[in-house]
């Protein structure tokens, strides 16, 4: 079967991204879906910092890939040994499968999953199979998704089932930037009614986190970034403070305004700097989660001491800490409740042709996420 797809060959191209074109549209081969596998149909795929991070080489990955991997389909045939789908459910992929046998699976933790995280960096399906491929060449996978296509072939296990009246394109951001922002606030920081949160990045991530943290009743959110624009948007979604973080005097400004700090501080930004910051600005006795990827060599420095003296957590948080089968569902429901306005952090709707364009929107912060729209 041939399908178009967004296809990148290199990393390291410099922008603008419209000029170089690290990411080419071109008609590739995908096999059908082997066992435990399905072919979707893919309605809409996300932008997301993760995509960039392996367009300009800061996270690397096998080359040459087709990328995406926050998306939303149809499901349009079966492999042997599934079951418990059919052809024409509405589902959402996720970037991490679990394989529901290793230890991490087995104690709750799929995020975690051993075997989808060396299949994702090998650039394979969880089986260790690539179905798709150029001139009887492979093409490696993004993520076990690679969603920048008009179908696609995933496991099983890469899919939860949604209901059909869910639209498409809000569906794909709950694959990646609501299940690790909502999810780094009730999974992994587990805040409660009444907290203080500070949120650090304002992406799509982020701002799903702060959609996370109003949702579950925290008494201040505030809203922490470099860009006064997503700064007046956080502040339409619920922030009840807003601070740049830019200039020299930040932390002491807002350590200042929050008597002392927040009771926890979720970093969402993929910078050491940012981390920092978000330690820096988080309470005596209260936790700092940290939810972005910065690039591999990038260190952080804080006073070992205050983890003793300060009681401090340091929490890492993976898509979320989340199961997806648990959790999509319930961030699902919120979101049909009005409680969850993803919708409102959809800023464009693009097509597959204008791709490397919207990843320039994305690199200079001029969107905080679009979807590519497949008919």
């Amino acid at each position: 079967m041939k399908v178009r797809a967004a296809i990148l060959e290199d990393m390291g191209r410099s922008p603008p991204y419209a000029t170089s074109r690290p990411l080419t549209i071109q008609e590739i081969d995908i096999a059908p879906p082997g066992p435990g596998e399905v072919l979707v149909r893919i309605a809409a795929a996300g932008l997301c910092h993760s995509d960039l991070s392996v367009i300009d080489g800061s996270r690397p990955r096998p080359t040459p890939m087709a990328l995406g991997h926050e998306a939303s389909g149809v499901v349009a045939a079966l492999g042997t040994g599934v079951d418990d789908l059919s052809i024409g459910d509405h589902v959402v992929l996720v970037f991490v499968p679990s394989c529901g046998h290793c230890l991490p699976c087995a104690t709750g933790r799929p995020a975690l999953c051993e075997p989808a995280a060396a299949a994702n960096g090998a650039g394979t399906l969880l089986s260790g199979e690539k179905r798709i491929s150029r001139n009887g060449t492979p093409i490696n996978h993004h993520m076990g998704v690679s969603a920048f296509a008009d179908h696609a072939v995933v496991s099983r296990r890469s899919l939860v089932r949604i209901d059909k009246d869910i639209p498409l394109e809000h569906a794909a951001l709950f694959g990646c930037a609501v299940l690790t922002g909502v999810g780094a606030v009730i999974n992994t920081a587990q805040i409660s009614a009444g907290s203080t949160v500070a949120i650090v990045g304002l992406g799509g991530v982020g701002l799903s986190a702060l959609l996370g943290a109003v949702a579950c009743g925290a008494d201040r959110v505030a809203a922490i970034d470099l860009d006064a624009g997503k700064l007046a948007v956080a502040r339409q979604l619920g922030a009840t403070e807003t601070f740049e973080s830019g200039s020299a005097d930040a932390i002491a400004n807002i350590r200042d305004a929050s008597n002392g700090g927040y009771d926890t501080v979720i970093e969402l930004a993929g910078s050491a700097k940012a981390l920092e910051l978000a330690y820096a600005v988080t309470k005596r006795g209260g936790t700092t989660v940290t939810g972005g990827l910065p690039a591999p060599s990038a260190m952080l420095q804080i006073p070992a001491v205050s983890l003793v003296a300060e009681e401090r957590t340091l929490k890492g948080s993976y898509i979320g800490t989340c199961v997806p089968a648990r959790d999509l569902p319930r961030y699902l429901n919120l979101f049909r409740r009005g409680r969850l306005p993803v919708d409102r952090l959809l800023t464009d709707q693009i097509n597959l042709d204008d791709v490397n364009a919207g990843f320039d929107r994305l690199r200079e912060g001029k969107a905080i996420r679009q979807v590519v729209r497949f008919s």
